[in-house]
């Protein structure tokens, strides 16, 4: 059934209510990934993507089990769809929100696997009902798939520039709010004249409310308001004596806090032989952790003595009259460490103004402020530095959580310190610093960065390292050039007056290495040297206990230590001890891998498994052909889509500087030309398509870091624009395979079958040597499954595809964690191309009537 039989009246309120639902679905889901970033930890952010696909694969499976649900008017179902997304929305929030699920303790309270259960089935509602909603359409106009899914693909590009635009007025509560009044307009929109329901411009009023409030700046409704994980620093913050935040504000990518208390006495680093009073400090906080200090500016011309008694000084003790860079400074420790230290002038480069708003040092005139990514300004600037300083941005994480397993790093790579060495003048400093951890973890991996990058620029990493540590804190100096003994004398008369220990110069003996901040055994100084002396290096990463090979563009995770070799001990101290060293995060990866493939085959068997007990009449019966080779199709296709997209997203982080605007373009990108290629479908040929597409992210691998290298210092606007036309191929093609393979569906000659009690049942079906046809006209070489009637397969196949994205949207983050992004992309490839051969593998099914 086509949309002939509409006025196209009537077809522009169905397409116009579809488009406004997908808006509000991916408005929706991009804002849980910020909520959840705020209020937990990144690892439950990275859900939110197979709860969405969970969602979309289990509306598949309840079309697929109750027909019923889509044989009304397609108008009146999408009505009540949308109203109940509208709801589900509120709903999903508020719940999550005040029953808040706590990972640390899964281990000995069980109740915690009920609420983490309990989140699942609420945060998947609404995106099932915005599912159920689209099955319907395609089921009920198979043969205007394609205009079908492009609304559906444009409305969600929409829904991601929403995402982008509005935080910054709204707050991600008021997120929610906006895509709770989408969805309740989508049902307005589709019901007009007909099917009219009285709750769903209360709905929409709601929602406009709270939004008109958020946008006056006027107080809105306090049940609202996020709340914080007792774990992350802001709630510890917010526990000092006296505390209270002074400053809050939202944008596309992050939340910002300022806290005021005169407990706060955060200096990393600072030696132990400081004993004057500190400066007043406020906390800032960016999404509600890593704790960076703020000089109030009223401090600003009082005793600064303590930043002689910062680690990151040395650099400038060493070059007083430094032209100095400091890298992303947060707060601005650095840059008033800078400043009173140095002579020469002052560049700061942090990409988020909503902290160059909030830390008054940014206003001071001796100050150059850039407002952008430290990769994209590094190759952009043709300026050189005498003293670059990569800032601690991070609080104290202990590895042994695994809470930033996941979390793409690009400060920290291979490419972005030879980025940072190639702007230094000859004999230039490059400072970088990390937290202490027991084992050498954090910083041992800094130091491999810094061994690679030398060797990768034909320098020598023996003569151009030195290292020190404090009592929490490791830094390194990398010299553009060998360091002179002059130099090495005064690193030595700096530390020994501060009271750092140093762990690695050219000259270094075991002897000093453990003179201040005393350890049982020199274990830094050791496991350096270890790593220097290692040939190949490869045997000392494979050797050591933990992963700590240094990061790279393509594997940016610098907070991944976990190896395999882990697993035995993760699993004996579970519940038992604290989360084992680098494990939990990682193997929260894989129970959330190990439960969408038991979700993903629960949808995909579901069908077969509640209909295999009733017997299936075969006299006077005529019988569906539903080829598995649909279901491999479509499974693939689900598969390819996520482990092509979610890698990419990831890789455009780096070249759009936050992953706000690399989710924002991507997503845009690819679902705004994959509705025009789904659009177009009809008139393209599917196999060619797959074909092309399959060979073009083969070289995608090879082609985005060639693009990376030659346009990261590009303006931010032209990157965006770059970033569209790259991805204009790929999601053009990506856009066809799926309405192409429902109509393909629909011309199959379809037969259905009949229990003898009058319900139905689905079989599989071996054609019977009788049945031979031409040699003209090949067999398909699958199997069958008998479907209840034409249109069931619709729902199954959706269900299929949503499975298999629910499984491969983990998968993807497990194999780039081990792999790296390229293997991702390649593994994607694959999947085209096996949903390639199954569509060679096609032909026109004709019914014919069987003999019992």
């Amino acid at each position: 059934m086509a949309f002939t039989n509409r006025s196209s009246r009537e077809t522009r309120n169905i397409l116009s209510s579809l488009f406004l639902l997908s808006a509000a679905t991916l408005a929706f889901e991009i804002n849980l990934t910020r909520l959840f970033s705020v209020a937990q930890f990144y690892h439950f952010a990275f859900m939110i993507v197979s709860i969405a696909l969970l969602g979309f694969g289990a509306s598949g499976t309840a079309l697929t089990l109750f027909p019923a649900l889509h044989r009304e008017e397609p108008e009146k179902r999408l009505s009540q769809l949308s109203f109940a997304m509208g709801v589900s929305m509120l709903v999903a929030y508020l719940l999550t929100n005040h029953l808040p699920f706590d990972s640390f303790s899964i281990a000995w309270d069980s109740r915690q696997v009920w609420i983490l259960i309990l989140h699942y089935l609420a945060l998947a509602a609404p995106f099932f009902f915005s599912g159920m909603a689209l099955g319907i359409l395609l089921n009920a106009f198979p043969q205007s798939a394609g205009t079908i899914y492009a609304a559906n693909l444009l409305g969600a590009a929409a829904g991601c520039i929403a995402a982008l635009i509005f935080p910054s007025r709204l707050g991600a509560e008021g997120m929610v709010t906006l895509s709770a009044a989408l969805a309740s307009l989508a049902g307005m929109t589709s019901s007009i004249r007909k099917f009219s329901n009285p709750f769903i411009p209360a709905i929409f009023l709601f929602s406009l409310l709270d939004l008109s409030l958020r946008f006056t700046g006027s107080p809105s409704f306090n049940f609202l308001d996020l709340r914080i994980s007792p774990y992350k620093s802001l709630s510890y913050a917010l526990q000092y004596p006296g505390a209270q935040v002074v400053h809050r504000e939202w944008n596309a990518f992050s939340r910002v806090d300022v806290v005021r208390s005169g407990a706060i006495h955060s200096l990393p680093g600072l030696s132990y032989r400081y004993l004057e009073p500190l400066p007043a400090l406020d906390g800032l906080l960016v999404d509600g952790d890593n704790l960076s200090p703020i000089l109030q500016s009223s401090q600003f011309s009082s005793d600064s003595t303590f930043v002689h008694y910062l680690p990151n000084s040395l650099a400038l003790h060493l070059r007083p009259e430094a032209n100095a860079l400091i890298l992303e400074p947060r707060g601005g420790l650095d840059i008033f460490t800078a400043l009173e230290l140095s002579s020469g002038g002052i560049a700061a480069v942090e990409i988020n103004p909503l902290i160059v708003g909030a830390a008054p040092i940014y206003d001071d005139p001796r100050v150059q402020v850039h407002v952008e990514s430290d990769r994209s300004f590094l190759r952009r600037t043709g300026s050189k530095y005498d003293v670059i300083i990569l800032s601690l941005a991070s609080s104290f994480h202990p590895v042994r959580s695994g809470a930033y397993t996941l979390a793409e790093d690009y400060r920290y790579t291979v490419e972005s310190f030879s980025d940072a060495l190639s702007r230094l003048n000859p004999g230039g400093l490059l400072v970088a610093a990390r937290w202490l951890q027991d084992p050498p973890s954090e910083d041992l991996r800094l130091f491999a960065l810094a061994v690679t990058a030398l060797e990768r620029n034909h320098a020598d990493p023996r003569a151009q390292i030195v290292a020190y540590r404090g009592f929490n804190t490791a830094t390194i100096l990398i010299k553009n050039g060998a360091f002179t003994p002059e130099e090495l004398i005064s690193i030595r008369v700096f530390l020994a007056e501060r009271a750092f220990d140093l762990t690695y110069a050219p000259d270094v003996r075991a002897e000093e290495t453990n003179q201040y901040n005393i350890l049982q055994e020199s274990k830094y100084y050791q496991t350096y040297l270890q790593l220097l002396n290692s040939n190949p290096r490869e045997e000392f990463y494979q050797a050591y206990d933990y992963d700590v090979r240094p990061p790279t563009d393509d594997h940016p995770f610098f907070g991944h230590y976990f190896k395999w070799a882990q697993a035995p001990q993760v699993i004996a101290e579970f519940g038992r001890a604290w989360q084992p060293f680098g494990g939990a995060g990682y193997f929260v990866v894989v129970a959330l891998l190990i439960l969408a493939i038991i979700l993903a085959a629960a949808l995909i068997l579901m069908p077969i498994a509640i209909t295999q007990h009733y017997e299936v009449s075969r006299r006077d019966a005529t019988r569906s052909a539903f080829p598995l080779r649909n279901l491999l199709y479509f499974g693939f296709l689900g598969f390819a889509f996520l482990l092509v997209e979610i890698p990419l997203l990831q890789r455009f982080i780096l070249y759009l500087g936050n992953p706000a605007y690399a989710f924002t373009t991507v997503l845009f990108s690819i679902l705004f030309f994959s509705g025009l290629g789904s659009r177009l479908s009809d008139r393209i040929p599917l196999r060619p398509s797959l074909g092309i597409l399959t060979i073009l992210i083969l070289f995608t691998p090879f082609l985005l870091p060639r693009l990376f290298s030659l346009t990261l210092g590009l303006p931010l606007t032209i990157r965006l624009g770059l970033t569209a036309l790259v991805l204009s191929p790929l999601g053009f093609l990506m856009g066809i395979p799926f309405p192409a393979g429902i109509r393909s569906m629909k011309r199959e000659q379809a037969l259905y079958v009949t229990a003898s009690d009058g319900r139905v049942g689905v079989i599989f079906a071996v054609p019977r040597p009788s049945e031979a046809v031409s040699p003209s006209k090949p067999r398909d070489c699958f199997p069958k499954v008998a479907m209840t009637q034409p249109g069931d397969s619709i729902p199954w196949v959706w269900a299929v595809n949503g499975a298999a994205s629910v499984v491969a949207s983990i998968l993807s983050a497990l194999l780039a964690l081990t792999f790296g992004f390229s293997w991702v992309l390649r593994l994607g490839a694959l999947c085209y191309a096996g949903a390639w051969l199954t569509a060679l593998a096609a032909r026109p099914d004709v019914p014919r009537r069987r003999d019992p």
